[in-house]
């Protein structure tokens, strides 16, 4: 079996002229390998989609077989493999449905713990403080006042009689779902 040459002919034809006008360059390993190592993560990010996002997508059988396998495997070394060949797979179909996806599903999980904490920091501020009652009432004139301020007592009562390593009281998280739900519907109709 003949070796071939690595270096390149050039115009006159002599081994070791290259003819900078007609070398192809291409993209270079390091992005090459970029490129691989993306599409490798792409295809373990959508193996995390929950199942209902992912059996809506349309994709090829053999990659949805194949993200079936991953998520089964358990070994480091055949997770590895298996990753790889998702990475394989992917680079023949067009990505960008799959990346719009994981990208929504992330922002949503982003988006419902932000709404989730700005509920507990008004729960915590309407426990502390007399104004934040005052507050909530002003920005949030369709509460039931009267509830809602029982709540708010109750909770304090019971916070002030347990200690911080007892769970909390029916009232604390009575007041945590009257808040969430006067926030998700101010959020619905400000759209």
């Amino acid at each position: 079996m003949a070796r071939k040459s690595l270096m390149r002919r050039g115009r006159g034809g002599h081994v070791g002229e290259i003819d900078d006008d007609k070398v192809d360059t291409g993209p270079s390993k390091t992005a090459l390998k970029a490129e691989d190592h993306a599409l490798q993560d792409l295809g373990v990010a959508l193996s995390e989609l929950p199942a209902g996002r992912l059996a809506a997508l349309d994709m090829p059988d053999d990659l949805r077989q194949a993200i079936r396998e991953y998520q089964s495997i358990r070994a480091h070394g055949a997770k590895k493999r298996q990753r790889k060949f998702l990475g394989r797979l992917l680079r023949t179909i067009d990505t960008e449905p799959f990346e719009k996806v994981i990208e929504e599903f992330r922002t949503g999980n982003r988006a419902e713990a932000r709404a989730l904490h700005q509920v507990e920091r008004w729960r915590d501020e309407l426990i502390a403080d007399d104004e934040a009652v005052t507050r909530w009432m002003a920005e949030y004139p369709n509460t039931d006042a009267q509830h809602f301020r029982s709540l708010v007592r109750a909770a304090r009562k019971h916070d002030a009689a347990t200690a911080p390593t007892e769970r909390h009281g029916r009232a604390y998280r009575e007041l945590f779902k009257v808040i969430r739900e006067q926030l998700s519907n101010r959020d619905t109709s400000a759209q």
